[in-house]
């Protein structure tokens, strides 16, 4: 079976140039393209497709299924202090989970949610 090489997420947001913005300034991605209506912003080897949906729900209402992503990291606390000293509201707490990962959540400005863990192998 072919390998998968890359995570990719696409996201509907209700402004773009903020999600970017939350994105580069805040969790360290930079900004690989931007088509028409979209913003597509890339750390490592991830990457998150904005695309701009405006009539959308708003992602704060959509309850559990605002989380989008799971990012698995090579330094969980490192990564999460590195966020909390550009935004220290968004980081919910560091916890070591029974299935062997250290993690945290980020909430976005617009509700969106993500999680960051650590393996801990």
């Amino acid at each position: 079976m072919p390998t998968i090489l890359q995570n990719h997420y696409v996201l509907a947001v209700p402004n773009v140039e903020s999600a970017a913005a939350f994105f580069t300034e805040v969790l360290g991605f930079t900004v690989d393209a931007r088509p028409p209506g979209w913003i597509f912003v890339v750390k490592d080897r991830c990457m998150v497709m904005l695309g701009e949906c405006t009539d959308d729900i708003p992602p704060a209402e959509l309850g559990s299924h605002s989380y989008f992503a799971y990012l698995r990291v090579d330094d969980a606390q490192a990564y999460r202090e590195a966020i909390v000293a550009k935004n220290p509201t968004c980081c919910g707490p560091m916890k070591d989970q029974p299935w062997r990962m250290r993690e945290f959540a980020v909430t976005m400005p617009d509700g969106h949610r993500l999680m960051i863990g650590q393996w801990l192998g």
